[in-house]
């Protein structure tokens, strides 16, 4: 599997595991969790993708269950905060929004070690641009967790190219990546601006929901779906592998984040890796999932 290096001191692999689903699952016993995470070690997806929100405030516990000193070193952990939604320990909230003080961004990060029972946050992402944001109070809360050692590096998630320029402007430390919606039928951020604003950094791009939250393989997806099941027969893989290698085929170094709770999927997230994709297939998918040729 192939290494992304997000900054001197931190590389990702290139496929994510997304636990959003985690605790979801009729199975959230550490033993059933350590095989999940187990079977994508086994293809060297080593990127394990949470959010404080997750699961209602709770599939960050669930995971912590689950780690042990062994399985923590062989693993980097993504978490996220700044949603404040009335569920879990935010269920006296009168209204969902988005914190980016630096006491909740504080707050965040120590309650995601607590319940991860780990030392360190190897990436930690604001999850939504706060329209009441203080870019240099929230700035200067990202510079302080790093530097404080509890945090390795710090990104965005869902950020436009300004909302990036801006935090930006109120920090010393380097922002790593921004993790956004990205898929073939998700394929807008290819040409407003999103993507090459990252690319032209040279900052990696996480893609969340790169399948489209399985609406990719629905109904109304006939020619894309035609077109998905054709290269994976040719190549021997699923279409969810061809629909992911889409993605890593693009120059700008997308990690797609990919979710699921059963483990016969997830022990084949790393096949994305092996398909072939030239610049023609690549643009045959592109035209039937714009539904038209380019122009």
């Amino acid at each position: 599997m192939d290494r992304i290096p997000l900054n001197d001191a931190l590389t990702m692999s290139r496929l994510v595991y997304g636990m959003w689903r985690l605790s979801d699952d009729k199975d959230t016993s550490p033993e059933h969790v350590r095989n999940k995470i187990a079977a994508c070690v086994d293809q060297g997806i080593t990127t394990m993708d949470q959010a404080d929100i997750y699961g209602g405030y709770e599939a960050e516990e669930v995971m912590g269950n689950a780690l042990t000193p062994d399985i923590r070193a062989q693993i980097e952990i993504v978490t996220k905060c700044d949603i404040v939604a009335p569920a879990g320990r935010y269920s006296d909230a009168r209204v969902k929004h988005y914190d980016t003080s630096r006491a909740h961004i504080l707050a965040s990060v120590d309650h995601s070690l607590r319940l991860m029972k780990i030392d360190h946050i190897d990436l930690l992402l604001i999850h939504r641009p706060d329209p009441l944001m203080d870019h240099r109070e929230t700035g200067a809360a990202l510079d302080a967790v790093v530097a404080s050692g509890k945090v390795r590096a710090v990104g965005v998630s869902n950020f436009r190219p300004h909302d990036w320029r801006l935090l930006q402007s109120g920090m010393d430390t380097r922002l790593v990546t921004n993790q956004i919606e990205l898929s073939l039928l998700h394929n807008e951020p290819l040409v407003n601006g999103d993507v090459a604003f990252h690319q032209m950094k040279g900052t990696p791009i996480m893609a969340w929901s790169p399948l489209g939250g399985g609406a990719l393989f629905g109904d109304s997806n006939t020619a894309l779906r035609q077109r998905l099941s054709a290269i994976a027969s040719e190549q021997g893989v699923d279409e969810a592998a061809v629909a992911i290698a889409w993605l890593l085929a693009h120059p700008a170094r997308i990690l797609p984040v990919l979710g699921t709770n059963n483990l016969d999927r997830i022990k084949k997230i790393g096949d994305a890796a092996k398909v072939s994709m030239d610049r023609q297939t690549w643009f045959e998918l592109y035209t039937d999932a714009l539904g038209r040729e380019v122009a």
